[in-house]
């Protein structure tokens, strides 16, 4: 979001996906919700899976929002809370 330049996408989803494969886990989230901005859930919720197994609660309760919606299965919830 900064003042008077360009977005460019294509350069914060490789950013954000390098900043995952370094273990940033708010970066595995961020990159979990641009996953699902682009209706891919599948990988979203393997993002949000990753996150939730190192700690980070946003991730549980996105996948708990999902999981409600049917949206992910028991197994994957169950996986995220281990």
């Amino acid at each position: 979001d900064g003042h008077g330049v360009e977005k460019d996408e294509k350069k914060e989803m490789y950013h954000l996906e390098k900043a995952a494969i370094c273990g940033h886990i708010e970066a595995r989230y961020n990159l979990a919700i641009c996953e699902k901005m682009h209706d891919r859930i599948d990988r979203a919720v393997k993002h949000w899976i990753i996150a939730a197994n190192l700690g980070f609660d946003e991730s549980v309760q996105a996948l708990k929002t999902r999981y409600a919606d049917g949206k992910v299965s028991k197994e994957d919830f169950a996986a995220a809370l281990r």
